[in-house]
């Protein structure tokens, strides 16, 4: 009966029934106008979520991975500059891919467990007189390290030294779940995922694009194809795909910005980041540390916490999973075996984080973590029992 434990991985996240029954449907002719009227809530519902108004939405059949491929072929010329910070596995990927494409990186090596240096960026593009840095990453939530970095304050670098730089940023493990404002922060290229946020199963890479970045396309010499926003733009203002789409996921698109908006987005952010601060009260009564080196970027949809010396966090990972049928997140890259995580996004509630915190209790103590049995679901309960739900 595992099958009906929570997972409390970062994504892909839990699926409330409501989304499973919307993406669960018959064949439909994705040519004809009825394919329109699940199609264009979906893009409306994902444009308010974004926060844009001006820019447009683009929804591929494929993973957020496919988002960052879309936002840089679509953009970029081979040999272009692109400003990046390497933080964690993430944005290491998304670095790797920039590498691939024959983009020249200059990046910032940053501790596993900070967020986007801010201020080494500003200073780069005010060295940056000539204007050849053509692009700026920012990985908005750093999945394996819990971290939230400032994107609006990497806008007001650019916007102070008068960059003209587009400004790229990887929200998979953010958006939907903590707050995003594309065109606020002045948000050229915005990658999302159905997975986390929107309570989906994998399958739908999510794009918001500016007008500003739509003007440098004809320009851009990658190559793409599967991946031309041109063609997705040109062909889901007429209310079709270029090839097939993922009716069903569409249609369950649809429906999670309905529950999201319905639910009202600052509620749905106080809702993380309060589950989040359950979580986060139970580590400190274990006398555990969060990979995150600052309360300011701590993250509202993931914690990575550190196990103690001499353990192994995979170990414990596999133990949770083995004997009581619950995921955790295991550590990656240069935390692997260093950390475990603990997902507190998307279809999540006070009780249910309770049950993953008192797993996690459960597997430490069975392989003799120096925590006391209770001491994290005590204090979780206590915050959970006198804060505003």
């Amino acid at each position: 009966m595992s099958d009906q434990n929570p997972v409390f991985i970062p994504g892909p996240t839990n699926i409330p029934d409501v989304l499973r029954k919307a993406c669960d449907m018959p064949t439909l002719d994705h040519r004809s106008a009825v394919f329109d009227t699940i199609l264009k809530p979906a893009l409306a519902g994902v444009k308010k979520v974004l926060k844009t108004e001006e820019g447009e939405v683009v929804i591929f059949p494929s993973s957020g991975t496919g988002g960052w491929e879309a936002a840089i072929s679509n953009t970029l010329s081979a040999g272009d500059k692109v400003l990046a910070a390497q933080q964690g596995m993430f944005s290491q990927k998304w670095i790797d891919m920039c590498e691939r494409h024959g983009l020249d990186m200059q990046v910032f090596e940053v501790e596993w467990g900070e967020a986007c240096p801010v201020v080494s960026y500003a200073e780069a593009l005010l060295a940056d007189t000539n204007h050849e840095i053509k692009a700026v990453l920012v990985t908005h939530n750093e999945t394996a390290t819990g971290v939230l970095s400032d994107v609006a304050a990497v806008r007001r670098a650019m916007d102070a030294a008068g960059h003209p730089a587009l400004l790229y940023v990887d929200g998979v493990s953010s958006i939907g779940s903590m707050d995003f404002r594309m065109d606020e922060w002045g948000v050229d290229l915005a990658i999302a995922g159905s997975q986390k946020g929107f309570m989906l199963p994998a399958g739908l890479s999510i794009v918001g694009i500016s007008q500003k970045a739509i003007a440098t396309m004809e320009q851009a010499d990658l190559p793409r194809y599967y991946f031309d926003l041109r063609d997705m733009i040109a062909q889901l203002a007429v209310g079709g795909y270029p090839y097939t789409p993922v009716v069903g996921m569409l249609n369950g698109l649809a429906k999670s910005t309905e529950m999201l908006l319905e639910e009202g987005l600052d509620n749905v952010f106080a809702r993380h980041h309060r589950i989040a601060e359950g979580v986060r009260t139970a580590v400190r009564a274990w006398g555990l540390e969060i990979c995150a080196v600052r309360e300011e970027i701590y993250s509202d949809s993931v914690t990575a916490i550190l196990a103690p010396e001499g353990f192994d966090a995979t170990e414990l990972v596999n133990h949770a999973s083995n004997k009581y049928g619950v995921s955790f997140g295991g550590g990656l890259g240069k935390v692997a075996g260093k950390v475990f995580r603990i997902g507190h996004l998307g279809s999540l509630t006070d009780v249910m984080a309770l049950s993953g915190i008192a797993t996690a209790e459960m597997a430490m103590v069975d392989l003799g973590y120096p925590i006391t049995l209770g001491s994290g679901v005590a204090a979780a309960q206590e915050y959970y029992r006198t804060t505003a739900g």
